[in-house]
């Protein structure tokens, strides 16, 4: 299964992950109650952009309109794609770090390629998620450094699980975060500040589902925290954006 499928409202599901066990009654009632809030967005985050903006999107990248038949709901929109895109075209990124893969890793992987080159890392936390989306960009000439990685307690006092993706290099120019749910914790995806010391001068960080209210709480302790990134809410999308950018 990949993103090229119609999916539910939720992710995948079956998710196999260490520690979950472990999750205290207050990370259950978190989740149950961020989830009773925000559905109206969830449901209007099922909607993935306009198709007139997938085929223009598609286009720039010469790819057939075939290649992205689904998106929007736990999935990336057209939105966050385009902002993909641009920035990649503009900075021309030599290493990029994804967390939570699918439609983004087929467009981080041809833009980057337009670009003139560049290494894709991404992670996920199934196995054969992982590898369908290997055959998806194999269909299509293209390759990434692809990992199935377990999930683990998340690192530097955060709720929820973070991926088990062991030592990452520096340099990185550009970190995508897509992943893990919010089912697990809807602050869970704040983890990834733990691998902001790796990102490098003038580097920049992507959060997807940035106007959801866990996102909106991580974005509030990730300005205070680290006052060397520069935050800012994009709202092209269905879902929102946090772009932050590491000042040189």
């Amino acid at each position: 299964m990949t993103t090229r499928e119609a999916t539910s409202l939720l992710s995948i599901g079956d998710t196999p992950v260490i520690g979950s066990d472990g999750r205290s009654f207050g990370d259950w009632a978190t989740t149950l109650a961020f989830g009773a809030i925000q559905w109206p967005w969830l449901l209007r985050s099922l909607h993935g952009g306009r198709l007139a903006d997938k085929h223009r999107l598609l286009d720039r990248l010469d790819l057939p309109y075939d290649a992205l038949p689904y998106l929007g709901s736990w999935k990336a929109d057209t939105g966050l794609l385009t902002l993909i895109v641009d920035h990649i075209l503009a900075h021309r990124p030599k290493l990029v770090v994804e967390f939570g893969a699918g439609a983004s890793t087929l467009v981080l992987a041809r833009a980057l390629k337009k670009a003139g080159g560049g290494r894709l890392i991404s992670f996920d936390q199934h196995a054969d998620f992982i590898d369908a989306t290997r055959d998806w960009l194999a269909e299509h000439g293209l390759t990434a450094d692809l990992h199935a990685v377990a999930l683990r307690p998340s690192p530097g006092g955060w709720p929820g699980l973070w991926y088990d993706h062991g030592p990452l290099p520096d340099g990185i120019d550009l970190m995508l975060i897509d992943g893990p749910p919010w089912s697990i914790h809807p602050f869970t995806r704040g983890a990834a500040a733990s691998l902001f010391g790796h990102i490098s001068a003038g580097g920049t960080v992507m959060l997807d589902d940035a106007a959801r209210l866990g996102e909106r709480v991580v974005a509030r302790r990730w300005r205070k925290a680290y006052p060397e990134f520069d935050f800012v809410l994009d709202k092209s999308g269905t879902k929102g954006t946090l772009i932050g950018r590491k000042r040189g």
